[in-house]
């Protein structure tokens, strides 16, 4: 039994990679198109040409393809989930099956001989995944090792709300220690409680207070349905957050420059940033 199996079976894990596969199964043209705007929109670039790129927690595999779909010379992708890393094989099998300059595998950011043993990338991306490795800052610290010097670490972390992350962990943590019964019961409540505040917000905005065209965009957005979108963040677990602050003073004192940020506003979801490593 593998240790992410074990940490499922503990309550300790939520397992990403089944939500992955049911993203591919709505892929298409148009979603391999808005990651690829994504990543040039934050990059700052029109193409990766000559560009080695490290996808660490590539779940889908998405953005892998894109990075390959903009030129990258060598695209690099691995994950700890091993249903991930099946779905990155899968989307590389769909699309680009035949590219040998596109390796995926297991493995972990945790590890950090394994992380010297990858090389440097002139582009290391992780979007959403080192809060999720129950050791977010080391999780942080190594994800910088293969970056080259001049290179760039896209990164996305959760935003900390304070007291409101504190329940949201302690709920995910609950989630994933319960049975499948009250794990049903668990997502009906909430997903109930958050459409009726919703609502209410609409209503006060004189919006329409009906959540429609909100499912619509999520659907078109991640490819997933509301239900399943809801399974995972309620159970998305390890679960930690940082402050955009702390975020670019620990990777100011480790030689990286910011250029560019998009945060949350404060709220819930990931900041983003890009980072350029001195030379």
């Amino acid at each position: 039994m593998s240790q992410h199996t074990k940490e499922v079976n503990q309550g300790s894990r939520f397992e990403f990679g089944k939500n992955w596969q049911l993203f591919l199964k709505r892929l298409d043209e148009n979603k391999i198109a808005r990651a690829e705007k994504s990543l040039k929109r934050m990059l700052e670039v029109e193409k990766l040409a000559g560009k080695r790129f490290l996808d660490i927690g590539s779940g889908s595999g998405l953005f892998s393809l894109a990075a390959m779909r903009l030129g990258a010379k060598k695209v690099y992708s691995f994950d700890y989930d091993p249903q991930s890393v099946e779905c990155t094989r899968e989307i590389k099998q769909r699309y680009l099956p035949g590219a040998a300059n596109w390796d995926i595998e297991q493995g972990s950011i945790l590890d950090t001989d394994y992380l010297k043993k990858l090389g440097q990338f002139d582009i290391v991306y992780s979007w959403g995944v080192l809060h999720h490795t129950d050791n977010m800052w080391k999780a942080l610290e190594n994800a910088q090792l293969p970056v080259a010097p001049g290179g760039i670490l896209y990164i996305a972390i959760y935003n900390d709300q304070g007291g409101a992350s504190r329940r949201w962990t302690a709920l995910k943590r609950l989630y994933n220690r319960s049975p499948k019964f009250q794990k049903l019961l668990l997502v009906l409540g909430i997903g109930i409680l958050w459409e009726i505040r919703s609502a209410m917000i609409r209503l006060i905005r004189f919006q329409n207070p009906f959540p429609f065209k909100d499912w619509a965009d999520l659907r078109e957005s991640r490819g997933m349905s509301i239900w399943h979108n809801l399974i995972d963040w309620i159970g998305g677990y390890p679960f930690e957050v940082a402050k955009p602050e702390k975020i670019f003073v620990f990777y100011r004192d480790r030689g990286f420059e910011l250029v560019n940020l998009t945060t949350c506003g404060g709220g819930h979801g990931n900041n983003q940033f890009v980072f350029k490593r001195r030379c």
